[in-house]
Formats: C-alpha cells, structure tokens, sequence
C-alpha cells in the first residue's frame, strides 16, 4: 500500500496498523510507484489541538478518518509528540476499519508496550474501571486485552515501587544455539558452524565482564537481576558454564540481587551437570523452552529432539529443584493447528513450571520461515490458540505479569508472561515496562539506558555477530563509556 504523509513522518505508527488491517500489504513510500491501495496521512497541530486525517483507498473502496487530540497541556516535546503520534494512528485506524469492518484485538494500540498506557492512566489515579473505559472508548480495546493491560501494568507498577534510583539489571548473551530454528530472526550462530567461535568468544566475554564489573562498581551502581539469554546459553559445555558464571560472580556484587535466571532453552543442550553448575552459582530460575510438544512442528521449525525429550528434561529439571521454572511456547507455528496448541499447553500444565510464556509467531526477514513453505497457521487459528490459553491459564492459576507486541506478529497479537502468584520474572518486568538501565554484554544484544525520574531513554547497541563482537574491543569499550556518562550524568 502507497503510503503519503504530509504535515508528520510518524511512520511506525501507521505501519502497524496498516499491518494490523491489511496483513498482505508492505508499505511503499516511492511518490513515483503505481499503486491502487492507497493512503494519504495528515497531520496539523495548532495551538490546543492536534488533528490527523486518513483518505484511504482500498480494494476499489474509499474512506475518511478524522482524529482530534488535546495538545495545549502537554508538559513536554515528548508528551507531545506522543499525543501528534496517537492523532495519526487513530484516524488511521477509523478509515481502516470502516473499509474493512474490521476491529484488530488491539483495537487503535500499535506500540510494543500497550501495558504502559493502562499503567500511565493508573498512575494518574484513574480506577481500573476507568482505566478500563478509557481503553475501550477512545482505543477500542477488546474486553480480553483491556483486561492483559491493566494487570500486566499493575504488575509493572508494584515492581518499579520496589525499584532504588541506583539500582540496575544485567544481561549476557551466548548467540550459540545448536541448530538455527526456522523462525529464528535473533542473531545466533549454529554450534555446527561456529564451535570454533565459542572459546575465543568465552574468553573476549570474560575480559568485557571485568570492565563492566569495574565500571558498575565505580559508578555506584547495584544488580537488582541477573539474566543470561541468546541464543541458548546451555549450548556452553559445563566447564564452560562453570568458567563464566564463577567469574560473573566475582567480578559483581550480586548481594543485592533477587533474581538470577539462565535460559537453558533447548532440551538438547541440557544435562544434569549442567544444570548442578547453574544451581552452584546461584541461579534460582531458568527457562526451557519446548516451543511446541507436537512432533511434527518440531521437524518443520528445525529442532533436533522430540516431545518426549522435553518431557524427560522437565523430569530431571523437577528432580533437581530449582525455585522457578519457566517454559516458552508460541502460537502460529508452522503446521501446528489450534488442536496441536491445546494439547502442548495441557502437557506442559502438567510438568510443574510455574512461568509460561506464550508467544505469537513473529513472520520477522531475518528468518527461514518466510521462504521454506510450510503451512503457517491463520490469523483466525492463532486467535483459537490465544483464546484457548488465556481462560485454560486462570482457571490453573495463572496471572498475566508482563506483555508486550512485536512487528509483524501473527493476528497482531501478543506475546504474555503467566505465572503463580509471588513467581514474576523480575528481569522481564524491568526490560519491557523500561524501568530502569539494563547493562548488556556479549555479541547481538542492546543496553538500554533508563533515567525514570527525567523521562529518558537511550540505547547502545552491540556488535551483531561473535566474530565481529571478538574483534572490535573499541565497540565495546565505547559501550560501557556510555553507559558510566549517563548515569554520572543522572546525578547531576
């Protein structure tokens, strides 16, 4: 679809909902390419409104949306561009939906985080009632989703009243996995091509730990959570594990760390004696991450092991009583179908984890799904999987704690954290709800800097690849300046 903006560029918030109307349109931004879909976007700001008007044309149809917004009591450049931003989408949305008759879950929400909506109106000492009215009418929010936003912000916001100003999380990413997944967009290295990567990646990871540990220190800054991802950071042989985690925690203070969390991932990739490293060092949680319990799902999305190898792995996973166990599971996978779902959630109601993570498929370009054919389930079959596992997941006592949306997502759905009372995943919490520093380490992954008190962001991002990663020290070192000079700079 031809998109034309005049008076604004905000881009991302009509891709989104461009996407979550017209699942089979890209957008085009060429003024010079002939297309029959077509939307024109534009945006006028004056002193006390702002006002966005959509001319959309689709499929030999024609429709107009207006959206008006108050401007003249935002307090900063950033609430007012978000208020410009939230004018664009929501006369986006009124002419998307008269053409198609259509209204996405999400209704007029298109960020990452519709949970921080809910959780700034509950700040603002609107009840849930209100909270809720307001998702309804003005986002036209459907009941199930209101009802995800406003407890994962609940959540979000009993975590951040927990929160120190000096306090921070940690994350170190191991971009090895096995073999690559056919969804996969992360940056990771198969193990078959990349082993001899790891040692050299092991020991430039060590190195960057003493830096960040000093700097850390220096800077008079605490871990709150600790959190190794990737990838799949069990891929490490358990010397390996043993080597890192033991330097890890010599070179911070984690005396004040309530959260220490290793994604094991991949029944594959885990044995006891890994596992006994893990709880050696301190880790009171860790994730695996079956994906799917249907066999057939697992060959067509590349995995090297069975149904029955996560039902063994959950078993010594069990035996060796670890405090808190999270298990993935993802909506939309190739040739699984809502029946399939159903029977994967059920099994893995029964394997004693308290943390279930349903995720909707992500069709992202960096994956093999998009070219390998296999049958990729509806939007309508991904909304029977969802609708399935939010009401199956209360009634066995979970509670949704953290949300959060991502491009290109099947139905444009969600993905959920759910666990039992008192088992959140703090690390999780922070990073999506944006409540404070998450200094990251190793190779493909981002560090977000948080100044809660002035409303700032900013973000450093990491060498993609090991190889890359390895090789450029000055990357790193300029990493970690930044992110000592922002937070000197918090105290001023």
């Amino acid at each position: 679809m031809k998109l034309i903006f005049r008076g604004h560029d905000d881009r991302y918030a009509v891709e989104q909902s461009l996407l979550a109307f017209f699942p089979d349109e890209r957008p085009v931004y060429d003024p010079a390419q002939e297309e029959e879909n077509c939307a024109e976007v534009a945006l006028s700001v004056g002193k006390k409104f702002a006002t966005a008007v959509t001319n959309l044309t689709y499929g030999g149809k024609t429709a107009r949306g207006v959206a008006r917004v108050a401007v003249d009591a935002a307090p900063d450049e950033y609430e007012l561009e978000r208020l410009r931003q939230k004018a664009v989408k929501l006369s986006f949305f009124k002419a998307a939906r008269e053409i198609t008759g259509v209204t996405p879950s999400w209704g007029a929400l298109t960020g990452i985080r519709p949970g921080k909506i809910a959780g700034r109106y509950l700040e603002q000492g609107c009840s849930e009632k209100e909270t809720d009215r307001i998702l309804r009418d003005t986002y036209f929010v459907a009941p199930e989703r209101r009802r995800l936003a406003i407890e994962t912000a609940k959540a979000g916001l009993k975590a951040k009243a927990d929160l120190a100003p000096n306090e921070i999380s940690l994350y170190v990413g191991i971009p090895f996995c096995p073999t690559r997944c056919s969804y996969c967009s992360f940056v990771s290295a198969s193990v078959e091509k990349s082993f001899s990567l790891m040692e050299p990646y092991l020991e430039v990871l060590l190195a960057e730990i003493t830096d960040a540990a000093q700097m850390v220190k220096e800077t008079g800054l605490k871990i709150k959570s600790f959190y190794m991802g990737g990838g799949t950071p069990t891929t490490l042989s358990a010397a390996q594990m043993d080597r890192l985690l033991g330097h890890l925690n010599r070179s911070f203070d984690l005396s004040g760390c309530v959260e220490y969390c290793i994604e094991a991932g991949r029944p594959d990739t885990i044995d006891g004696e890994k596992l006994q490293v893990l709880l050696d060092h301190g880790a009171d949680r860790i994730s695996v991450n079956p994906q799917s319990l249907e066999d057939h799902v697992l060959r067509a999305i590349g995995r090297k092991h069975s149904a029955a190898d996560i039902e063994k792995t959950m078993e010594l996973v069990a035996s060796m009583h670890f405090p808190h166990v999270n298990m993935d599971l993802i909506a939309g996978l190739p040739e699984d179908t809502p029946e399939g779902f159903r029977r994967t959630l059920d099994k893995c109601l029964g394997y004693g984890a308290d943390n279930i993570t349903v995720h909707t498929l992500a069709l992202k370009k960096g994956s093999r799904i998009l070219l390998e054919g296999s049958k990729i389930p509806t939007a309508q079959e991904v909304g029977a999987m969802l609708d399935y596992a939010n009401p199956t997941l209360r009634s066995a006592g979970f509670m949704p704690y953290y949300l959060y949306r991502q491009k290109y997502m099947s139905g444009s759905f969600e993905n959920v954290g759910w666990c039992i009372s008192g088992a959140e995943g703090l690390y999780n919490i922070y990073i999506m709800e944006e409540l404070h520093s998450i200094l990251s380490l190793g190779a493909g992954g981002s560090t977000k800097m948080v100044d809660a008190r002035r409303g700032r962001i900013e973000r450093v991002f990491h060498a993609k690849f090991p190889t890359e990663y390895i090789q450029r020290e000055d990357k790193r070192a300029e990493n970690l300046r930044a992110f000592r000079t922002f937070h000197e700079n918090m105290l001023k």
